[in-house]
């Protein structure tokens, strides 16, 4: 039996609810949902009665709980002999990445990680996705998150699965800022701004199919946070990922979604055959190990 899932279920045994197990756990309430059912797929037993006042245990669950808590001491006890001089790997994990919603997934990673590893210290630098995979084949960068589409054949990769919505930044006073998105034939003929990388660039221009003649491009950007800049002093509207957006002042700058809504991927991308270091090494077998919960 998998140890994640035990856990999972000695704390729904806990919170007697799945919904409160899932946030405490960090998990949504269908996956949760999901890892129980199969548990009971299994094993071939009924482990749970589901009722008005929440959870209970049938004998088999309860003879599981048992055993499971046992199961866990064990696995946590031996976790921290094996790991008990981990204090003593330290050093620096260099990780590039651009203005993309993916970014926040740094927060709990770096966080619980530090947990374990407080002599850790990591290095984040921003850039667009050329600038990035430049560092990680120098050997800069331990690790990068890339918008896609970007050429990764020279790279291990794991696709992060939060979208990266496309928007349009304007000024607060834009007639467009009345709609609640934005269409093609919106963009036609009004001074744009877009990404610079020639990847992304094509991409966006893909959508325009049959108004790319149309389009008045006056500038191109690597980073959005000067595009939000060249919109609030007028310049034009801005093409841009919402997550690269999220501190705006909007009483400056604003954004609606283009309809019908575009998307983009981003991945976690490090150098095939790379000669890690320990510490980056550990983080990321880490990061490995949490996006495949």
């Amino acid at each position: 039996m998998d140890i994640r899932v035990l856990k999972y279920f000695l704390a729904v045994v806990r919170e007697e609810n799945i919904t409160k197990a899932a946030d405490i756990l960090h998990v949504t309430q269908p996956t949760l949902s999901r890892q129980l059912a199969k548990m009971e797929e299994d094993l071939g037993v009924k482990l749970f009665m589901r009722g008005k006042n929440g959870i209970t245990l049938t004998e088999e669950g309860l003879l599981l709980r048992r055993r499971a808590e046992e199961i866990v001491l064990l696995a946590d006890k031996t976790e921290r002999e094996l790991t008990e001089h981990s204090e003593m790997i330290e050093g620096e994990v260099s990780i590039g990445c651009g203005e993309l919603a993916s970014v926040k997934l740094l927060p709990r990673f770096l966080q619980s990680f530090r947990s374990n590893y407080p002599n850790i210290v990591f290095d984040i630098h921003t850039g667009n996705a050329d600038v990035i995979k430049e560092r990680l084949d120098n050997g800069i960068l331990d690790l990068g998150i890339l918008l896609e589409p970007v050429s990764i054949e020279k790279y291990d990769f794991i696709r992060l699965q939060i979208p990266e919505r496309w928007v349009v930044l304007m000024r607060p006073d834009s007639p467009l800022a009345q709609k609640d998105f934005v269409t093609v034939n919106d963009l036609v003929n009004i001074p744009l701004i877009f990404v610079k990388r020639k990847s992304i660039r094509n991409e966006l221009e893909s959508w325009f199919l049959g108004h790319t003649d149309e389009l008045n491009i006056i500038a191109t950007i690597d980073m959005s946070t000067n595009a939000s800049i060249l919109v609030e002093y007028g310049l034009g509207y801005a093409v841009v990922v919402e997550g690269s957006v999220p501190f705006l002042d909007t009483k400056k700058v604003c954004y609606r979604p283009i309809f019908p809504e575009r998307t983009s991927t981003s991945v976690l991308a490090w150098k095939k055959n790379q000669p890690f270091a320990p510490a980056a090494r550990r983080f990321l077998d880490f990061v490995q190990m949490e996006l495949n919960q």
